[in-house]
């Protein structure tokens, strides 16, 4: 029986958080996918906490009687030919028990062999359906990573469109945020860097308090503009589906290794319940084959008992016949005595009788 061997699939479980409120979407980088579907990938051990259904040992130790060599008949060709009747019935009978007991035996392993073989057939059965069980998860996983990776790219596009917007000044006069926050960070920077006089230092930083009431004013004026409102809402809520998938992703790629693992060890503990088959297949052999040397040299016995019979029942037939021949000699010459007017006794008759001739 020829099991089923496969490379492993790759799955990494560190869970990668959603963006801030406000910050860009950062779509993954290739290589960094949650299931490698290419051959050859290495396992990763899963986060602290999953579960692992831990399959049992198999606790069962399997115990044969070994055969015991010498209660075997010892048979030599020659001898066999020059044993008595006698000899050889007690001979055939010894032949007899020996094969039924080695029969036994091999009976015994042969049953043993044929259960292995079952419990080795079952747990294939079991890792096909946990390989099956993997894929499908595998395919679930592919399918959360294109639905998040989608709404990635859907977010990222439109918090670029609301980035794009707080560029645009309010009004020919006013300036856009994007260069008020420019501004405010270049005086900050001369403020911390550069030696001041007092009344210098205090003008700048009149100046700084007053862009940023500006740029705060100009902010709160955005986001009372529907379409940037009702863009951030969107990218909002495909960020949120995204955490989700990416989460469902991490879900289904630790229950894809689960049941990667289970057919993993489905497969080893075929193999190891197979190779115990194996062996008992091997000692059924040995004992089989111990069995039928005894079994071919009973029927070799019996042959030459049947035939000795033969020979002994043809010595009595003719024993028989040439009784029979001189009973009738016999009866002839007192049948002739009769004839010829002598008188015959109780013994002749009884001679006469026997030959068939009174």
């Amino acid at each position: 029986m020829e099991l089923a061997t496969e490379e492993t699939e790759s799955i990494e479980n560190r869970e990668i958080g959603g963006p801030e409120e406000g910050a860009e979407i950062i779509e993954l980088e290739e290589g960094a996918e949650i299931i490698e579907l290419e051959e050859g990938a290495e396992i990763i051990e899963l986060e602290e906490g999953a579960e692992i259904i831990e399959l049992e040992e198999r606790a069962e130790i399997i115990e044969l009687e070994e055969i015991d060599l010498s209660k075997n008949i010892e048979v030599i060709e020659e001898e066999v030919e020059e044993k008595s009747k006698s000899q050889l019935i007690k001979m055939a009978g010894e032949l007899r028990d020996r094969r039924n007991e080695l029969n036994q035996k091999a009976s015994r392993r042969a049953t043993l062999r044929d259960r292995l073989n079952d419990e080795t057939r079952n747990r294939v059965d079991k890792a096909h359906s946990h390989r099956e069980k993997r894929d499908e998860l595998n395919g679930s996983v592919q399918s959360a990573k294109d639905g998040r990776d989608e709404m990635n790219h859907s977010a990222s596009e439109l918090f670029k469109g609301v980035s794009n917007k707080k560029k645009e000044p309010g009004s020919k006069k006013e300036k856009s945020v994007a260069v008020l926050e420019k501004e405010i960070e270049s005086l900050e920077f001369r403020q911390q860097t550069e030696v001041m006089t007092g009344g210098t230092e205090r003008k700048l930083i009149e100046k700084i308090t007053d862009l940023k009431d500006k740029c705060s004013e100009r902010e709160k004026q955005l986001e009372k503009d529907r379409e940037v409102g009702e863009k951030k809402r969107q990218a909002e809520h495909a960020r949120g589906k995204a955490s989700a998938l990416h989460r469902e992703m991490i879900r289904l790629a630790n229950e894809a290794q689960i049941e990667h693992n289970k057919m993993i060890e489905c497969y080893r503990l075929a193999d190891q319940v197979r190779n115990e088959a194996d062996e008992i297949h091997a000692r059924f052999i040995h004992a089989q084959e111990l069995a039928d040397f005894h079994h071919d040299w009973f029927i070799k016995v019996q042959k030459k008992l049947r035939k000795m019979d033969k020979s002994d029942e043809s010595s009595r037939q003719s024993m028989r016949e040439a009784a029979r021949e001189e009973a009738k000699r016999e009866g002839e010459e007192i049948y002739e005595k009769f004839k010829k007017g002598q008188s015959l006794g109780t013994e002749d008759l009884m001679k006469l009788q026997k030959s068939g001739l009174l």
